[in-house]
């Protein structure tokens, strides 16, 4: 897989080659850690070095420039993480016979809680969304994508997917005879989750309506099908859609987005029981540790069950 020009240091896009084929990294954190790479390489560049030369001191001073340029902790923080992996694989590979990166301390930075929307707040969502769907004072095209919506949020707070599996879903996701998707995530790791059985009503009706707009015309490969170079429905439409349905919810809507309802998905789930382990699995985590930001999900629910169960609580 060929790398963005964009990246002159041919060490650079010897780095970039090997996340592409050894990791299976996606386009998105390719060109994510070509940027990273880039403005790495101008700054050494700037004080007469380069990835072979440089040393700790110039990347602590590299970090304080970011600092100076106004990045915040977490953006800093993955600057360095990609920095790491550079001098890392220079070191294996004997490029290098050090790793300058590799005593470097990264910024100190709280890890945010995710926003969360309440039950009632996005039963509030799928009820608006599903309102415009039989409005007879619509257009037949502004049904169908009423009902593609209903769809989409029925679909992402059933499975919890990330909004670039939900978009890409296949049509023959709505003709499985069992209710479950098979989904290849990131690194290429696949995974069952289960549909709910709205999600399966919803899935049915969008695609009746769109086969009723469009009679004769050959169904897509996509369940969303769009005129984008990928054929399907773009995840910043959906974004920008999902803003308007919070906002006739009376709902913030910077407080809503596709990965805050795959939080809610999590964390509902958490509150009412199931294993962080389950969680994992069905968000497609590599690691546990990614999903244990929710563990204060499960510190209200532990400490509310010593509350309400425990025999000395009411004493």
């Amino acid at each position: 897989m060929g790398v963005n020009p964009g990246l002159t240091d041919p060490l650079g896009r010897l780095f970039l080659d090997m996340i592409a084929a050894e990791r299976g990294a996606a386009l998105n954190t390719l060109d994510a850690y070509e940027r990273d790479l880039v403005d790495y390489c101008d700054f050494l560049e700037g004080v007469r070095s380069g990835p072979m030369q440089a040393s700790t001191n110039e990347i602590r001073a590299y970090l304080e420039n970011l600092d100076a340029r106004g990045f915040k902790a977490t953006s800093m923080a993955r600057r360095l993480s990609c920095v790491r992996q550079f001098h890392r694989f220079l070191y294996v590979e004997g490029r290098r016979g050090d790793d300058p990166a590799a005593v470097i301390e990264g910024p100190r930075r709280g890890r945010p809680l995710p926003k969360v929307l309440t039950p009632k707040q996005v039963d509030r969502l799928l009820e608006v969304a599903q309102e415009g769907i039989a409005d007879p004072a619509r257009l037949a095209h502004e049904r169908v994508t009423a009902a593609r919506m209903h769809c989409l949020l029925e679909t992402l707070y059933a499975t919890g997917l990330r909004v670039s599996e939900l978009v890409s879903l296949p049509r023959s996701a709505a003709r499985a005879r069992e209710p479950l998707l098979a989904i290849k995530g990131k690194g290429g790791r696949e995974r069952l989750v289960p549909l709910s059985e709205p999600a399966r009503a919803a899935m049915n009706t969008y695609l009746a309506m769109l086969a009723e707009l469009r009679p004769g015309q050959r169904a897509s490969a996509w369940l969303f099908p769009a005129d984008s170079a990928s054929g399907h429905l773009p995840r910043q439409v959906f974004a920008r859609e999902l803003k308007t349905v919070a906002a006739a919810a009376g709902l913030r809507a910077d407080l809503v987005s596709p990965h805050v309802l795959r939080h809610a998905f999590a964390s509902h789930l958490l509150q009412n029981g199931a294993d962080l382990r389950v969680v994992q699995e069905l968000l497609g985590h590599a690691d546990v540790s990614t999903t244990q930001i929710y563990t204060h999900v499960l510190d209200e629910r532990t400490s509310a069950m010593v509350r309400d169960l425990h025999p000395l609580s009411d004493a």
